[in-house]
């Protein structure tokens, strides 16, 4: 099972390399690239933006994009749905450059474990004030001004917080 993950982010990072230039000469942002299963069926989400946003045309002109250069490389072996996508206004925080893009915003987090640091919750929402990627270490405020330290291992989920 391990090799399998392994395998799975393998061809994650294959196509990110391959279809970053392409996406960049469109004026997109490559945010995520997820190779993931679901049932029986094989799914690789990419999620694009840019600094006007995203709409479902921009989708479709990347899907259009990468889609021959995806069959030629051949880098995937089973069948899957391709899906491109914009990551959303509560989108997933998880790369190191992601955490760097989000300094001075508000985001809720989900630890794996109550930290006695940040309250012994599992869930705080928190403004990221500054991200230090060598020690890979979130510096939050709490809603009650408290500042908090987190190591990024300790969080299970990131997403960019926003109120409807």
């Amino acid at each position: 099972m391990a090799n399998d993950k392994k395998n799975v982010r393998n061809i994650a990072g294959t196509v990110w390399e391959l279809i970053d230039p392409i996406a960049e000469e469109l004026g997109y942002i490559i945010w995520d690239v997820e190779f993931v299963r679901e049932g029986s069926e094989w799914y690789l989400r990419i999620t694009i933006d840019s600094d006007e946003g995203i709409s479902i045309d921009d989708c479709e002109k990347l899907h259009r994009a990468i889609d021959a250069p995806l069959d030629e490389a051949d880098p995937i072996e089973q069948a899957y749905h391709l899906e491109v996508s914009s990551p959303g206004i509560e989108r997933h925080i998880k790369y190191p450059w992601h955490f760097t893009v989000f300094v001075g915003e508000e985001l809720n987090i989900k630890l794996y474990a109550p930290l006695p640091e940040a309250g012994n919750v599992k869930q705080i929402r928190a403004t990221l004030t500054a991200y230090d990627e060598d020690e890979d270490i979130l510096h939050l405020t709490l809603k009650d001004g408290k500042t908090v330290d987190i190591p990024r291992e300790k969080t299970a989920n990131v997403q960019a917080a926003f109120d409807f």
